[in-house]
């Protein structure tokens, strides 16, 4: 939707450097994926095609933050995330890397 953004803080090796990627026309919409190490955050029109392409090393990526769009009437905008970040757990349900 029109006015959704992504910033992404990246670590440069000599700072911190943050990009903006933003949704600039109705109908477009801002796809963000992972996948080998890569996370990909994408502008795309109504019809799928790709408009703007940010990709960051998920190594050096510090935080991805997803900021929705407001409503004309200040209207909350739900957000759904299609994959939960959180602890691994094991095949018992044992907590994997945690404290």
């Amino acid at each position: 939707m029109k006015g959704d953004r992504v910033e992404a803080v990246v670590d440069t090796g000599q700072g911190v450097q943050t990009f903006e990627i933003v949704a600039s026309r109705n109908g477009r919409r801002i796809e963000v994926t992972t996948a080998r190490g890569i996370v990909e955050v994408t502008e795309v029109t109504r019809g799928g095609t790709p408009v703007r392409t940010g990709r960051f090393m998920a190594s050096r990526l510090i935080a991805l933050v997803e900021h929705p769009a407001q409503e004309p009437d200040g209207a909350r905008v739900d957000v759904t995330t299609r994959r939960r970040i959180g602890t691994a757990r094991g095949r018992g349900g044992e907590v994997i890397g945690g404290d």
